[in-house]
């Protein structure tokens, strides 16, 4: 959507072609024409992490979306991602370039960097968190799922409406190869079949450790109305 938008936008020798109401119109197809195959369901899960810097678009373009945001600790997310850049040592992946793969300090900078994977989706977050559609959100803690899965979901669909059922926690089957080998990091969308919390040390140096510690913003809840699930810090 936001490729259509920069071709039909006042930097594109197009732009006199088209007003709000066909630029509107032309988004909403772009949905339409991509889940058509899935027939008229009432509910469609759409995943991308940057769907909450697009909410005061998804807001015109639908009466009723909602957006479930997993969120853990940033100094894990980091730590997960050194973990799978260690498991793929002769692997140069596209996630890191030359300049920037050298250390795990170079490394950190480059996923925190405003167009990093980390950094672009923290601050993507944060707009949502604290703008005007903040209700539209639930924050699900990533601990938390992983402990109580069967709580955490049944207070899921109670956020979307939807009648709750069974689910097996010792069977999940979820991977995406193809995405990842493309991206030359084997393993990085790779989920366990069991949902269980399992504790361990950082491998991250304790300055760096530290320094993304304290960047989860949603254990304040002042300014926003956002559906926070998630433990209070001690």
């Amino acid at each position: 959507m936001n490729g259509a938008l920069e071709q039909m936008g006042a930097g594109s020798e197009f732009y006199t072609f088209f007003d709000e109401t066909r630029r509107k119109r032309i988004c909403r197809s772009l949905f339409d024409a991509y889940y058509e195959d899935v027939g008229q369901r009432p509910v469609i899960f759409d995943t991308n992490r940057h769907w909450t810097s697009r909410l005061h678009q998804l807001v015109e373009l639908f009466d009723d979306f909602k957006v479930i945001c997993c969120v853990r600790n940033p100094a894990w997310i980091m730590d997960s991602f050194e973990v799978i850049h260690r498991k793929n040592p002769f692997d140069y992946s596209r996630m890191f370039n030359s300049g920037n793969r050298q250390t795990v300090y170079s490394r950190c900078d480059a996923l925190i960097s405003a167009g990093g994977a980390v950094g672009s989706a923290w601050t993507a977050l944060k707009e949502a968190y604290y703008g005007e559609f903040s209700d539209r959100l639930l924050l699900l803690d990533y601990d938390l799922l992983t402990q109580h899965p069967g709580r955490c979901l049944e207070l899921i669909y109670q956020f979307i409406g939807e009648t709750p059922f069974e689910h097996d926690f010792d069977r999940v089957e979820y991977q995406e190869t193809e995405f990842d080998e493309t991206l030359g990091v084997k393993g990085l969308h790779a989920v366990k079949k069991k949902v269980e919390f399992n504790s361990r040390r950082t491998i991250l140096p304790p300055d760096l450790f530290s320094k993304y510690q304290e960047m989860d913003f949603w254990q304040d809840n002042t300014g926003t109305a956002a559906n926070i699930i998630a433990p209070k810090k001690n």
